[in-house]
């Protein structure tokens, strides 16, 4: 039998909760995309870089933009156009870690 299974009866996550679904993300990965990309810090897995996206070397075509660490020229990320949307295909990206949007994140006081 192949693919995934379900959870273990009784096992649970490190913090004692079931798993649950993808969907459970969905706002922590919002918080991620609606950063100001170019100034996202991002670490580089292969050098251990730490850099704005901007400061990153890209390479662009029609097919979409290959983004290397300037300071190893490994492939960070690739962004493809692809029918019907774009694909992100994340390669020597260790982290993007980038500053609440205006208004700050929900819930946080002033």
């Amino acid at each position: 039998m192949t693919g995934p299974h379900p959870p273990r009866p009784g096992a649970g996550t490190p913090a004692g909760r079931p798993p649950v679904d993808g969907n459970a993300a969905a706002g922590l990965l919002g918080e991620v995309l609606a950063v100001e990309v170019t100034t996202a810090v991002a670490e580089c897995r292969g050098c251990g870089a730490h850099a704005p996206l901007a400061q990153a070397v890209v390479e662009v075509d029609a097919a979409g933009a290959l983004v290397r660490c300037r300071g190893c020229t490994r492939t960070l990320l690739t962004v493809l156009h692809v029918p019907g949307g774009v694909r992100l295909e994340v390669g020597c990206l260790a982290a993007l870690t980038g500053a609440a949007p205006t208004g700050g994140a929900p819930g946080a006081g002033g």
